[in-house]
């Protein structure tokens, strides 16, 4: 196409700007430029979920400078199928899934648990999200999946499985539970693997943000807590109460072993509400715990100043390895065991039975002298997949195509540049409506509660009146 062709083209979708600015459009409006998709669970104010997008991005862009390509990466919620559509099944409500999906050349699921059907709502969004997919024959890929498990007599677990084997889907691949994957996969032409979490590479991509530790201060130990019912929900039989004496134990050993540490949480207000129940119950001193923790920037920021870490949560525990800050996890959810597994220690991994503050503190003390290993190829398992999967998806002859080596994808990953003001306030603003929603259902429960009493109470009366009739 002539460059006067394109110009024009330019002009006519109204264009305006600096001739880098209309180079940039060019790519675009020619065709010569791939779409892609990229959905996670962005919008959760669990900055976990944030840092997997960021990596999510710079990994892709990763990939496509690799393939050669000209690309824009498109980054939405899973929630492009909302909530009211689950409620209402209203065909009006999927208008913007449909027309972002059918944009794109190639979907992308990054990271999060897309699979969930115990207790959430993701299996049905992901569903409805591939049969849109396979409506458009666009090519969808998985990449390092959280999968809790499998059902086979479960219908939520069925329906899931019955679109992801669809044609449109290309490759699944999990970071945590490769056997229960197995499970579902039934077309032969669908690759699965078991890879990295992309947040393996916080280290490169949230550089500018890490903390530089100073030389012969006393060492900080990052306690990372758990909402009060997260084991119970994950069919853990660890209550609040023990929960609450588990942190208590850990703090008076390290107070003991003169440690300093922090009480931290990756920002689900679920976490911070059992924080402040620790603060207000137990009289855990405040100036020990770290509040709204509200960016993926301020989470590395905290990880990177700790000497060791202790987490529920998968995501700070897999942070804290990329920086090399060592980590132990309690298992609340099997994910957590999994990661453990796949770095080669699953020593560091305890379950919540037998488990005390001080063989915590132990622990801790003896992986700050081992430090933290990384095994290269590991590392890369995410980036492989996703390099060869794009490039297959894109028509590409695999036999021609070769990844980036990792000094190379260390060279060539571009960096994330912070949350800006309007995010944070849409973050924000978010994290007080998932707050508010909360409340009110709290609310109704309660209401609904009452009738029950009171419909009972009466009920009792009624007996009582005529049973004196007699």
């Amino acid at each position: 196409m002539k460059i006067t062709s394109v110009i024009k083209k330019l002009q006519e979708k109204g264009f305006q700007g600096t001739l880098d600015y209309c180079k940039e459009k060019i790519p675009e409006i020619i065709g010569d430029c791939v779409h892609i998709l990229l959905l996670t669970n962005r919008d959760s104010d669990n900055v976990g979920d944030q840092v997997i997008e960021a990596c999510d991005i710079s990994l892709l862009s990763a990939v496509m400078q690799n393939l050669n390509k000209n690309y824009r990466i498109h980054s939405h919620a899973a929630s492009i199928v909302s909530t009211k559509y689950l409620q209402t099944k209203d065909e009006k409500l999927l208008a913007t899934a449909d027309a972002l999906i059918q944009k794109a050349d190639v979907v992308v699921f990054g990271g999060a648990p897309m699979f969930n059907f115990l207790y959430q709502s993701f299996y049905e969004r992901t569903a409805v999200t591939l049969e849109i997919a396979q409506k458009y024959k666009k090519p969808v890929l998985f990449s390092a999946i959280g999968i809790e498990g499998y059902g086979e007599t479960n219908k939520k677990c069925q329906r899931l499985k019955k679109t992801l084997n669809f044609d449109c889907v290309k490759q699944i691949t999990t970071r945590d539970d490769l056997e229960s994957l197995l499970k579902y996969k039934e077309n032969p032409q669908m690759a699965v693997d078991k890879v990295a979490d992309p947040a393996v590479f916080s280290d490169k991509i949230f550089e500018k943000f890490k903390v530089k530790k100073d030389a012969g201060s006393k060492k900080k130990i990052g306690i990372f807590i758990l909402r009060q019912n997260g084991f119970v929900d994950n069919k853990i039989p660890f209550t609040k109460e023990q929960s609450a004496a588990l942190w208590l134990d850990l703090m008076r050993v390290l107070d003991k072993k003169g440690y300093k540490y922090e009480l931290l949480t990756s920002g689900h207000f679920g976490d911070e509400a059992f924080l402040d129940y620790l603060i207000r119950k137990y009289n855990v001193n405040a100036n020990k715990c770290v509040f709204n923790m509200d960016s993926p920037e301020k989470l590395v920021k905290k990880i990177s100043s700790c000497d060791a870490i202790v987490s529920c949560r998968l995501h700070p525990s897999i942070i804290a390895f990329s920086l090399g800050v060592p980590s132990l996890g309690v298992v609340w959810n099997p994910k957590v065991k999994g990661f453990y597994q796949s770095i080669g220690c699953p020593e560091r991994a305890y379950e919540t039975n037998g488990i005390s503050g001080e063989m915590i503190a132990d622990k801790l003390e003896q992986m700050m002298a081992e430090g933290v290993c990384k095994e290269e190829a590991f590392l890369m398992s995410v980036y492989h997949t996703l390099f060869y999967g794009i490039g297959r998806a894109l028509g590409m002859d695999e036999n021609g195509l070769a990844p980036y080596s990792y000094a190379e994808l260390l060279e060539r990953l571009p960096a994330y540049t912070g949350v800006s003001a309007k995010e944070q306030k849409e973050k924000l603003e978010r994290k007080f409506r998932r707050t508010y929603k909360t409340c009110n259902d709290r609310f109704d429960k309660n209401e609904a509660l009452k009738r029950k009493v009171a419909d009972l109470e009466a009920e009792v009366k009624r007996l009582k009146e005529r049973d004196g009739d007699r």
